[in-house]
């Protein structure tokens, strides 16, 4: 991969860094199982799934952030991915930086995701200078809204959206918007 590859961020429990070539294989997996992928409109190919990396990778060298490769610190072992990502520009609140992830099926309820978000959002805050970072999914993915409430981010009902890269008529077509700003992220 190219770019620093010596970018790193610490929690107590996760590693986020920049991605590797071993990352792809495992990554691979999670974008082939349907239970990871429940919110999405379709599993992804290796292709697609090498690409995303590969996209990833140069959104880091471009824009100094982008969803990073996770790592649990205690075993090296790779869960997934989050951090910090440019919304499509079709969706109507853009440009707008999202915080966002993504975990193998093993890794879920430990609270690895509001673990990991909430050091993208604080990158994103302390280091990036952003005054928001906004967060969606779909409606019915109940389990990342949690996250982000968690996160102290606010939904207004309002902008909720129908995401413009799902076919009309799919379920997961409506979505919620969740944001966060930076004088609320200090307040609290």
């Amino acid at each position: 991969m190219s770019g620093v590859s010596t970018f790193a961020l610490e929690t107590e429990q996760l590693l986020l860094r920049r991605w590797r070539e071993e990352d792809k294989v495992p990554f691979a997996a999670m974008n082939a199982d349907p239970a990871v992928m429940e919110f999405f409109p379709a599993l992804l190919t290796r292709a697609e799934s090498d690409a995303l990396v590969d996209r990833f990778d140069a959104e880091m060298v471009e824009r100094g952030f982008c969803p990073w490769a996770v790592e649990l610190r205690e075993s090296g072992t790779f869960i997934g991915f989050i951090g910090p990502h440019g919304a499509p520009e079709s969706v109507s609140f853009a440009p707008a930086v999202e915080v966002g992830w993504r975990l193998a099926r093993p890794f879920w309820g430990r609270g690895f995701a509001t673990e990991g978000a909430g050091e993208a959002v604080r990158y994103g805050f302390d280091v990036v200078d952003l005054e928001e970072i906004v967060s969606f999914t779909s409606v019915v993915n109940l389990r990342s809204r949690r996250v982000m409430e968690r996160l102290g981010m606010s939904r207004s009902p309002d902008e909720d959206f129908e995401h413009p890269h799902v076919p009309e008529g799919d379920p997961l077509r409506p979505h919620v918007l969740y944001r966060l700003t930076r004088d609320d992220w200090r307040a609290r």
